[in-house]
């Protein structure tokens, strides 16, 4: 827990003293020199009492709360209330605006406090607006991306939240606060000190509003983003320095974590030639909905204890899944006679991926008839310790895990094994000949790595700043191997991008047999590709598209079109 806490407090400091603050400085250093404000009736501004030394902790701690909710339970509340992701910024937006047209006209600033007369106050105080300035800030200030920050994110969008999770954010928000509070410390000392302060609190009034109203509109623009790309990274080298150490590597990985159920996985050598003895199997649980069981009945360990049991956790659009699903099918079909269980645990790595009909209609595509549970909370995926789609837990009749395997390829050890447990299991058994499933597993070297889109998860990104937003890019003069690049407008989201215009570009340089690129909405997406131009009609079920297919593993480079309404989460790489 303590070096959790240190991770996210350094973490956060990094953070803030990186460029990603200094569109929101000016608001905090105006926060600090703001005055109580005399009414004399009527709500019309006659006078200012002395600065509120309070007022700059309030607007901080405003900040901490409102960025930690945000972050580990926005998501997870819009989900649930069916809302647009974006709402809790355009909300924090709209209270910016509307703080900074109430310094400017008192008048105004009466009017929000009406509703709130019937609070009995005897004097007026200048830090009652402080907490609400920073829960505005803190629903529109977004920090510069790194791996602490993705972590909770992931966490906050799985509904993963527990302690660790919350240290972790908050003792984040904390470290990046830090340096907001010296520099509105800074402007409550300038406003203290400095005569001019003191003597004008009327013309710092309508600055602050003037400097506040600056900033949502720039925001709604994405003006802060320019100043951001004029300004080196001159935190890069400390931040690689402390993201990419082993220790914060191991501590951020808070999905697997170990409890009682799951402790003793850790004796199996994932991927092990020979079978193992790994625990008992830990409990399938906090699923949504079942798929393909009578009635949607729900299927526990312990009732099919007897049978050897298979459990895949997959996601539909994987494309690493989608070359696996092939050969369980293939073992579901040979061995269910003989008292073999496969059973699937869908673990959605996209929000669509959560839809139900979306969901069963790849089960239909891909023909699976064994029972598929939607872990849409992942709950079962952390019960497993689980970090890898696809993956495999073969379970004996006993129902102790007996081999794990992470990823794709190794079919031939994997059905040795669930013959030689069958056998075990019933030594009269007849077993049907080995099935012969084509292996596509690719060579991973030699290929691209799946490259994800979404700004969380962003990776092989040719250039900087892939901030969530809107933003504007051109393709670069020139662009590494394994890469990708953006041209035109485009708006990031933490898990897919989406042209913001009539159309967007991205351009890929890729070493792969074939190009996969997951789409989702209503629209159409043309291809320059090696092969020649092609057109892809995006509709229906979020999926994965083929791009372009060729013999053997080659060099290439594709450039996609998209037209507004297409959502674009990943390429993956065959």
């Amino acid at each position: 827990m303590l070096t959790l806490a240190l991770i996210g407090l350094v973490g956060g400091l990094v953070t803030g003293i990186s460029p990603c603050i200094l569109p929101v400085l000016p608001v905090l250093f105006f926060s600090g020199t703001q005055s109580a404000r005399l009414d004399a009736g009527g709500g019309v501004a006659v006078a200012e009492r002395t600065v509120s030394r309070a007022r700059p902790y309030l607007v901080i701690a405003g900040l901490v709360v409102s960025f930690t909710l945000v972050t580990l339970l926005g998501s997870l509340l819009l989900s649930v209330l069916g809302l647009p992701q974006d709402v809790l910024r355009w909300a924090g937006l709209v209270v910016l605006a509307l703080i900074g047209i109430g310094l400017i006209v008192p008048r105004f600033e009466h009017l929000l406090e009406r509703p709130f007369s019937w609070i009995p106050q005897r004097n007026p105080d200048a830090s009652k607006g402080g907490f609400a300035l920073g829960l505005a800030l803190g629903a529109v200030y977004v920090p510069c991306a790194g791996p602490v920050l993705a972590a909770i994110t992931v966490a906050g969008s799985t509904g993963q939240i527990g302690l660790d999770t919350v240290v972790l954010t908050t003792t984040f928000a904390l470290g990046a606060a830090t340096p907001l509070l010296v520099f509105a410390l800074a402007g409550r000392r300038v406003a203290e000190r400095v005569q001019a302060f003191r003597k004008r609190q009327r013309g710092i009034r309508i600055t602050a509003g003037v400097v506040m109203l600056a900033l949502a509109v720039g925001l709604v623009f994405n003006l802060p983003q320019l100043l951001q790309r004029a300004i080196p990274d001159y935190t890069a080298p400390l931040q690689d320095k402390v993201n990419n150490s082993a220790p914060v590597r191991e501590a951020l990985d808070l999905a697997n974590l170990a409890n009682d159920q799951n402790r003793e996985l850790s004796k199996c050598t994932v991927g092990a030639p020979e079978l193992l003895s790994c625990g008992t199997a830990p409990d399938i649980r906090g699923i949504q909905q079942w798929l393909n069981t009578p009635g949607g009945a729900a299927v526990d360990l312990g009732q099919v204890r007897g049978k050897v049991v298979l459990l895949d956790f997959w996601a539909y659009s994987c494309i690493n899944c989608q070359r696996s699903i092939p050969h369980v099918t293939a073992w579901d079909n040979a061995y269910r006679a003989a008292g073999l269980q496969v059973i699937g645990v869908h673990s959605p790595e996209y929000a669509f991926e959560k839809e139900p009909g979306n969901v069963a209609d790849a089960i239909a595509e891909f023909g699976i008839r064994y029972p598929v549970a939607l872990d849409n909370s992942l709950s079962t995926w952390t019960n497993y310790r689980n970090r890898y789609w696809p993956a495999h837990y073969l379970i004996d009749a006993q129902g102790t895990v007996r081999h794990i395997k992470f990823g794709e390829g190794d079919y031939d050890t994997t059905e040795r094994m669930i013959r030689d447990l069958l056998r075990a299991a019933n030594p009269s058994v007849t077993l049907p000949a080995p099935t012969d499933t084509i292996d596509t597993t690719p060579k991973v070297d030699d290929i691209t790595p799946e490259t994800f889109l979404g700004s969380t998860k962003q990776v092989n990104f040719a250039g900087s700043d892939y901030n969530a937003g809107m933003r504007t890019f051109a393709f670069p003069s020139g662009q590494a191997e394994n890469s990708f690049a953006l041209d035109g407008n485009w708006t990031l989201d933490t898990q897919n991008i989406t042209p913001s215009g009539a159309e967007g570009r991205i351009r890929l340089n890729y070493r792969a047999k074939e190009v996969r690129l997951v789409l989702s909405g209503s629209g159409v997406v043309t291809l320059d590709t090696p092969a020649g131009p092609r057109t892809v009609t995006v509709s229906g079920t979020p999926k994965s598209y083929q791009v372009t297919a060729t013999d053997d593993t080659r060099s290439g480079t594709v450039t996609a079109t998209a037209s507004a309404g297409v959502q674009l989460y990943s390429f993956t790489f065959g």
